[in-house]
């Protein structure tokens, strides 16, 4: 590439997006973000594998985990770590249950001060009323996922009762372009750190038995109340 087509290209970059594609871009927005939440709102219950890839400022490695996650309307949600190590949580409402069998312990406590970089639970709980949680905007100048759907940075809004701002700068998702379903989760950290969960394998409205959300201590199991770090 010579140096006149190397200048030409930053340049093109950086041009600003004319007003006319610009409000294109935000009727494009809001028209996935309806669908979005429509499908959702159509959803009793869900359930998908996950990818989980964390990138932490300062490391080259990755640290890699892989699970299930499962919800079911109303508030109930459960997210099952399997690899590296098991590790189980369980949500209904705004109180969470952290049961890590290795440690024989279960940790109960609040959602809201949860640390928000465990899973993107508040996401997903949010999946329905994207615009109540988050102020959506566009990706760069209308960057697109794999489906050719606009990819979303959501911007969390501050949650009632929690006592000081997300430590998430942002969200970026990717939509599946078939279901509408969120399909990547890349969240951004202010610390720089960056988790992405890539969901696959997806099933909705097959009748989850409520039990499932229900987390029944082990004989030996030790709980402990109340003890997850405040935002």
């Amino acid at each position: 590439m010579t140096v006149q087509v190397l200048i030409s290209l930053v340049v093109l970059l950086c041009m600003p997006i004319p007003a006319q594609a610009q409000e294109s871009l935000s009727k494009q927005i809001q028209d996935l973000v309806k669908r979005v939440d429509s499908q959702y709102a159509r959803t009793k219950d869900f359930q998908a594998d996950f990818v989980q890839e964390t990138h932490i400022e300062g490391f080259d490695t990755p640290l890699r985990s892989s699970g299930r996650v499962y919800i079911k309307k109303p508030g109930r949600l459960r997210w099952d770590f399997l690899e590296p190590s098991v590790e189980k949580i369980y949500v209904h409402g705004d109180q969470l249950e952290m049961y890590v069998p290795e440690h024989q312990q279960i940790i109960k406590g609040s959602l809201t001060r949860m640390v928000a970089t465990k899973a993107p639970l508040l996401l997903l709980q949010g999946a329905g009323k994207l615009e109540e949680h988050f102020d959506v905007e566009p990706t760069g100048k209308g960057k697109t996922g794999a489906g050719g759907l606009p990819l979303l940075t959501l911007i969390p809004k501050q949650r009632k009762g929690q006592r000081s701002a997300s430590p998430i700068s942002r969200i970026v998702s990717e939509i599946q372009p078939k279901t509408y379903f969120i399909q990547t989760v890349q969240l951004h950290e202010v610390s720089g750190n960056v988790s992405i969960y890539q969901f696959k394998h997806f099933k909705a409205n097959t009748g989850l038995d409520e039990a499932l959300f229900t987390l029944v201590p082990p004989e030996g199991v030790v709980v402990v109340d109340d003890v997850l770090p405040s935002q």
